[in-house]
């Protein structure tokens, strides 16, 4: 091969390369689902680093927690039951929907569904 083809291939390579990259960036920016939180609001929190236990029988989601303030680039502060803060990323939390909260070792009572 000659010297010129050397270079002409190295620079499909690396066009090919940033092309994968904006692909690749593309396809993560999409599936983000912004995640906008206010004062006040329950959330749960990710625990990411969960070994103690499988996955299949402890879960990787804890809290409620109350949310005490928004920060900048998506940090927010939050206020565990004791009252103490703690700054966590927001991508870590999810909204707690739950109307009511059942206590450990509490029960609640299922309902069926109507038929149709």
């Amino acid at each position: 091969m000659q010297l010129h083809e050397l270079e002409e291939i190295r620079h499909m390579a690396y066009d090919n390369s940033r092309i994968y990259k904006e692909r690749t960036k593309a396809y993560h920016d999409k599936r983000i689902t912004p995640r906008n939180f206010s004062p006040n609001d329950q959330v749960l929190l990710f625990n990411s680093r969960l070994k103690l236990f499988p996955r299949k029988l402890k879960s990787r989601w804890s809290g409620p927690f109350a949310t005490k303030e928004v920060r900048l680039h998506g940090a927010v502060v939050l206020l565990n039951t004791r009252g103490e803060k703690f700054v966590v990323n927001g991508q870590r939390l999810k909204p707690y929907l739950a109307e009511s909260c059942i206590g450990e070792g509490g029960s609640a009572t299922l309902v069926d569904p109507p038929q149709a």
